[in-house]
């Protein structure tokens, strides 16, 4: 069964000011791989199922998607060691000019189960709701004016 793991992204602690562009190189390319901290080093793997969701200010909820592409590896920032895997991106929406999946709808149903602000970024999506989020999840895509973005 495929595992799937939630990321946090805060723009208020980290800018991503090249957000378009890394949209634009996923359409162009067809692959963007970024690295993230992972709280759940010890049971992510390669191939698990990555979604990043925008904490901190709103809209907040599930803005991209990929797949672990990376064994977890020790880095350093500013002084602390930890944890972080690389994601390779199916989808990257940008939260401040696009329609993303917010808490409204992942607080719904089986799905209001799940921490979906996290302390920690790289944490375990309840088994029982991976196959209902990925649905919800594509559902909302399909909907959505960038679903040709998907590989």
């Amino acid at each position: 069964m495929t595992k799937a793991y939630l990321f946090g992204w805060n723009p208020t602690k980290f800018a991503w000011d090249n957000i378009d562009n890394d949209i634009q190189k996923l359409k162009t390319t067809g692959e963007l791989v970024d690295n993230w901290s992972v709280a759940s080093h010890k049971t992510i793997q390669t191939g698990d199922r990555a979604y990043i969701i925008r904490l901190g200010m709103e809209p907040r909820g599930i803005f991209a998607s990929g797949y672990v592409k990376s064994e977890p590896y020790l880095a350093s920032r500013k002084g602390r060691i930890y944890h972080r895997i690389d994601i390779a991106l199916d989808v990257l929406l940008n939260p401040a000019r696009e329609r993303i999946l917010t808490f409204d709808i992942l607080k719904t149903g089986n799905l209001a189960e799940q921490t979906w602000a996290p302390q920690a970024s790289g944490i375990s999506i309840r088994p029982h709701l991976f196959d209902e989020l990925e649905g919800v999840w594509l559902d909302f895509l399909d909907g959505h004016e960038h679903f040709g973005s998907l590989v």
